[in-house]
């Protein structure tokens, strides 16, 4: 069974789980149904400050 000769350091390995994750592509926006902006999906929406049809934050413009 192969085993590493030499361990990896931690820059090493947040280097290489920083590549993919937590990166949202346009096909995976969702549109808020107040303002129609895309917002990430399960965040509120900056623009009109709702989320699932619930008042969260209120935009003093």
């Amino acid at each position: 069974m192969a085993v590493p000769k030499k361990r990896l350091t931690h820059k090493r390995v947040r280097d290489r789980r920083s590549q993919g994750h937590g990166k949202v592509r346009k096909s995976q926006l969702a549109v808020c149904a107040y303002s129609g902006a895309k917002v990430r999906p399960h965040t509120v929406c900056p623009i009109s400050g709702y989320y699932k049809g619930k008042k969260i934050i209120s935009k003093l413009a």
